[in-house]
């Protein structure tokens, strides 16, 4: 392979430096930076990225990137790879425990240590190297690059390459923490909420005012439990009550937005001309999956685990609410008050959901409901009709 000119090589650290800043994805410089490195004549012809990430499901991702490829692929890894015998014996660890520089020289049908040495020799690859990324807070991740050229890369090469770790390291640190920001957010105040506030919604009283179906549910005899059971079964029989919950909302189209303890309070927009119906169909998986979560807490010999939900529909405000420091994007008004106390109606009622006669007309369809007549509710002048769905009964 030709080599490249100092020229070539100085072209691609400015663009590194002083023009990539347009790119926004790490994987997408990445792939433009390994294609420049291939066409300046420098024969890298694998490189890898690794970040350790804060995510709730994942501790890391890899991003690939091979000639031709157009899109880097990425792999993500679920917690607890880190005690896994093979992220133990890989140049991944050894980098996030310390080391700076992993190099070795490949060879087909040889025996290494680790097993992608010996995985990337029987694929032609004469050499690999790797560097730490250093990011802010002691925070290591890692790039690695990979060449089939006879006799590895050369003296010179490595030396251009190392040279990239650093202006690497900046720019993946920047891209990584937005990333890391967005999943916050989204973690925690879900993803619509979590657009709102990237796009400058951060003043107390910002907001809007949207019309949405609101789904409030509540755990039975929390207190009980917590008092009768370790804290660790609590969380576990809390998380997977959350799990059977908040699945079907998310898959439908609906956003959580609180957890208020053992309760949970969700929206589903009615910008959606199918939010009624998404709720309903989330309500009622809902149901099958706790009947399941039942059945398998019973022959565990933990507790049935009862709850009640309230659904209604109106305009909300949506937005910013709380202190001068401390403030929660959530949605307030009279339709959020209203299924909550039916929520707190199924206590009386025996229904494990309640829905108002406002959501069963913009639902459209009322076979599915079954009136259970009209109740006095805190807060409303009138009694309110109050409907049950048909094939939704409370835990036995």
């Amino acid at each position: 392979m030709k080599s490249s000119s100092t020229r070539e090589r100085n072209r691609i650290l400015k663009w590194l430096m002083e023009e990539s800043w347009q790119e926004r994805f790490t994987d997408n410089l990445f792939v433009q930076l390994c294609d420049r490195l291939l066409a300046a004549g420098i024969p890298v012809e694998r490189g890898t990225m690794h970040f350790r990430l804060q995510h709730p499901q994942w501790l890391g991702a890899r991003i690939l990137w091979r000639p031709g490829m157009k899109e880097a692929v990425i792999n993500r890894f679920d917690h607890g790879i880190d005690s896994a015998p093979q992220y133990l014996m890989s140049p991944a660890n050894e980098i996030f425990n310390g080391v700076d520089e992993v190099r070795k020289t490949l060879s087909p049908g040889e025996t290494y240590a680790y097993e992608v040495y010996e995985t990337l020799g029987s694929e032609g690859y004469t050499y690999y190297i790797a560097w730490a990324l250093k990011h802010t807070m002691d925070k290591r991740h890692m790039v690695s690059f990979a060449t089939k050229e006879p006799g590895g890369f050369s003296a010179r090469d490595v030396r251009y390459l190392r040279k990239l770790v650093a202006p690497l390291s900046v720019l993946s640190e920047i891209r990584i923490k937005n990333v890391l920001s967005r999943t916050l957010l989204q973690t925690y105040v879900g993803p619509r909420a979590a657009e709102q506030i990237l796009a400058g919604s951060i003043t107390r009283g910002s907001g809007a005012t949207i019309e949405a179906a609101i789904m409030v549910c509540d755990l039975r005899d929390f207190s009980t439990l917590s008092n009768l059971w370790p804290r660790d079964d609590v969380i576990e029989m809390l998380n997977a009550y959350f799990d059977v919950l908040c699945r079907p909302v998310e898959q439908h189209g609906g956003e959580i937005l609180k957890f208020m303890g053992d309760g949970m309070l969700a929206i589903f927009p009615l910008s959606n001309p199918e939010a009624s119906q998404n709720l309903v169909k989330a309500i009622t998986e809902s149901a099958s999956g706790m009947a399941a979560l039942n059945e398998a807490n019973k022959k565990a010999g933990r507790p049935i685990l009862r709850y009640g939900v309230g659904v209604h529909v109106g305009d909300v405000m949506y937005g910013n609410i709380g202190s001068e420091h401390r403030l929660d994007f959530t949605v307030i008004g009279p339709a959020v008050n209203l299924a909550a106390r039916l929520e707190s109606l199924t206590k009386k009622t025996g229904h494990a959901v309640l829905i108002s006669r406002e959501f069963v007309t913009a639902f459209g369809d009322h076979k599915l409901f079954n009136s259970i007549g009209k109740h006095v509710i805190r807060g409303e002048e009138d009694e309110v009709e109050v409907f049950a769905i048909n094939d939704i009964a409370p835990p036995a």
